[in-house]
């Protein structure tokens, strides 16, 4: 049979009419939205299939980088502050097992020239690790031990400074990440 035709237009029916009315807007709701980083700078990811007791320490660069400010900066200022201080005992043992703290041998060579106490040998420290340059303190040629310390102590400070400059550029990473993910 065929299909009876009705005196009023498809148009001005009832599904007509409601194609043509005004819808409501849909308003959804912003919490279900699923950020990788929140506006207020927590990380919204969950790491599935690793412990969470020993997480933190297996990955110390990822444990500095989730770390706040704070706790980061005290990480790092304990972490220089103790590398000068155990290199500072490196050269004043140095210098002590060399013999160059006797005052009376002021005319012979030295292995670190003016390291007179553990003031002065955690200054060299300070020098030789930040390279701010050799004033009166500088190590000679006739002690290879003295130039193992400095050898060690550049290795070490070069480490320390990797991961923090590592550090420092993933939180800038991850702020800018914010930033485009807020605008």
């Amino acid at each position: 049979m065929l299909a009876r035709k009705s005196i009023i237009p498809e148009e001005f029916g009832l599904p007509g009419l409601a194609s043509r009315l005004p819808r409501k807007p849909v308003f959804r709701d912003r919490v279900n939205k699923a950020r990788f980083i929140a506006k207020n700078g927590s990380c919204n990811l969950a790491h599935k299939n690793i412990r969470e007791q020993g997480r933190f320490l297996q990955d110390v660069f990822t444990t500095l980088v989730d770390l706040k400010w704070r706790f980061t900066l005290v990480i790092f200022t304990t972490t220089f502050v103790s590398s000068w201080l155990l290199f500072a005992m490196s050269w004043w043992l140095v210098a002590f097992a060399h013999g160059d703290m006797d005052p009376e041998r002021q005319n012979e060579t030295h292995c670190v020239t003016d390291v007179k106490s553990f003031i002065s040998a955690f200054l060299f420290s300070i020098e030789v690790q930040v390279t701010i340059g050799f004033g009166g303190r500088m190590i000679t040629e006739h002690c290879p031990a003295a130039i193992t310390v400095l050898i060690l102590q550049n290795i070490v400070g070069l480490i320390i400074n990797a991961v923090m400059l590592g550090r420092i550029r993933m939180l800038c990473l991850r702020c800018f990440l914010t930033f485009l993910l807020t605008c």
